[in-house]
């Protein structure tokens, strides 16, 4: 059973909310894509997503982050908008999930705009925090993984990854300097030593499968905890 900040222990009990963080070209999205195979095989309800652009008035907001052309975009007006497609994607597509029993795997949340647009951009923290705490209802994940590896390698797989897609005008992030994304992997990397209990730090460098090993490993105990599943 898990219990979020937003409801007392006893209510939705089979709801569970894990995110995946890190830095571009980490490996997020494969090894979500593993875990809800396993998850499918195994029976166990859930949705996947992401952010941005989690919800249809989110993908609009999706384009406008993402877009190499928005080069005058100001870190406040990143923010906010960060913060508006969370505040939509928290009321519709996160909230209903876990209130139906459903398992909810997010491809980033609020601990990556701590990440990109407080520490990285340099916005005030306590602006930050704020909007996240106001937006996301006290919705908050129960386990976060952070896939970690070296910036370099990370940003060759994104670049590969937006080629291979044809995705290579939404690369604003992945056309930061290596200050910027270094300055992103050790935040997240503090993050996670101030929250143990919480984040799970995995070697992103290592092959897919054992990647997936691991990650599959730290959810074994929360499936043990339904009644209705046998590990």
């Amino acid at each position: 059973m898990t219990c979020r900040l937003w409801r007392g222990c006893g209510d939705w009990e089979e709801g569970l909310f894990i995110t995946f963080e890190g830095i571009e070209g980490c490996g997020k999205t494969t090894q979500i894509k593993r875990l809800a195979k396993r998850l499918r095989a195994h029976g166990i309800p859930f949705v996947t997503t992401l952010e941005p652009g989690g919800t249809e008035m989110g993908k609009g907001i999706r384009r406008i982050l993402l877009d190499s052309r928005n080069k005058n975009l100001t870190p406040l007006a990143e923010l906010v908008l960060y913060a508006a497609d969370r505040a939509q994607h928290v009321e519709e597509v996160i909230k209903p999930a876990l209130g139906q029993g459903k398992w909810v795997i997010c491809d980033r949340f609020a601990d990556a705009t701590v990440v990109y647009q407080g520490s990285a951009r340099g916005q005030d923290m306590r602006l930050v925090r704020l909007l996240n705490e106001t937006v996301t209802q006290g919705v908050w994940p129960d386990l976060t993984f952070v896939l970690d590896c070296p910036v370099e390698k990370g940003l060759e797989r994104a670049l590969s990854r937006n080629k291979a897609q044809l995705e290579e005008g939404l690369d604003r992030f992945e056309n930061e300097n290596m200050a910027f994304h270094r300055a992103v992997r050790k935040a997240y990397l503090d993050l996670a030593r101030k929250e143990r209990k919480r984040f799970v730090v995995i070697d992103a460098s290592a092959g897919k499968d054992e990647v997936e090993e691991k990650i599959f490993k730290h959810i074994g105990p929360y499936m043990k905890s339904r009644s209705d599943f046998i590990y």
